[in-house]
């Protein structure tokens, strides 16, 4: 499908899944509090496949028996195993530290699957790419200063966190590596609906139903967001992606963390710890993100 143009439009869906995600791991964070994140981790898996199934099957998208080819199943199926780790990684390690923190650091994702995408797919990468690669890395330890000591003392409950989100990141670089594989076999809603009843049905085993019985009105309504956040997001992405170049959509998504640390310093919420921000951490911050808008957008 071509391009529209319509830029407007397509900055303003762009805007829409940055500040979703976003808001995402602000949500978790209060929900963390009330329910494990084996529960968590189900609802959304859940909610988002109760909708893609309708959609699917109402957009005839279901594959014919050509497509189903051991190949294409194995690469199904460690797609959706990859991404089920990464969604209850993400959540572990959101368990243990910031939002802001968790944010800052799952943005090593893109950056992971961008340089797997030098070595598998051939994609070019240039100098100027690279010292964007590097102002990232600066940009991290700019903004982690302050924890530096607390990142390498296994008894640190704060340091495990940064580590367990860094290896989320790294299971959906190898996610996305997966669906890059399927993207020209199956629809993108298609693909997204086995990896969401697989997690789903993965999830149901360990998720605590009676902990859900419990929850008041503010924890059902940030359940409700968690679990159509991922879905609206994401479908909000794949149409900006029908209105403006894909370079300039993934710049807008880089500013998702900026988002993050904005809310949760300019909102304090109920059981949400925010991370003592510095100069020199917000600094960080801001070279996170250059480096990594850099990247997308000197992307051929």
């Amino acid at each position: 499908m071509a391009i529209t143009g319509n830029w407007r439009l397509g900055l303003l869906l762009a805007a829409t899944t940055a500040t979703l995600w976003g808001l995402l791991p602000i949500a978790l964070k209060g929900l963390l509090n009330a329910v494990d994140p084996y529960t968590v981790t189900f609802v959304r898996f859940f909610f988002s496949a109760a909708l893609l199934l309708p959609w699917v099957l109402l957009r005839r998208e279901l594959p014919a028996k050509a497509q189903l080819s051991r190949a294409n199943l194995r690469f199904l199926a460690a797609g959706a195993a990859l991404l089920c780790i990464n969604y209850i990684a993400y959540q572990l390690g959101l368990d243990r530290i910031t939002p802001e923190a968790a944010q800052i650091t799952i943005q090593t994702a893109p950056l992971l699957l961008l340089l797997a995408s030098v070595w598998l797919f051939n994609e070019p990468f240039s100098a100027r790419r690279w010292a964007c690669v590097a102002l990232f890395i600066v940009g991290m330890g700019l903004f982690f200063h302050h924890r530096l000591g607390e990142l390498f003392n296994s008894a640190s409950r704060y340091g495990v966190g940064i580590w367990i989100i860094l290896f989320a990141a790294l299971t959906w670089a190898g996610y996305g590596i997966f669906q890059k594989k399927v993207a020209g076999q199956f629809s993108a809603q298609f693909s997204m609906l086995v990896f969401c009843s697989a997690g789903a049905a993965v999830f149901a085993v360990p998720a605590d139903f009676a902990s859900l019985v419990a929850l008041n009105g503010h924890q059902w309504a940030l359940l409700l967001f968690a679990g159509a956040n991922t879905l609206v997001a994401y479908g909000a992405f794949a149409e900006a992606l029908n209105h403006l170049e894909a370079s300039r959509v993934s710049a807008i998504l880089t500013l998702t963390p900026l988002v993050t640390v904005t809310v949760v310093h300019l909102l304090p919420l109920p059981g949400v710890v925010v991370e003592p921000l510095t100069w020199l951490s917000l600094g960080g911050a801001l070279m996170v993100v250059a480096g990594s808008m850099g990247a997308a957008l000197l992307r051929r």
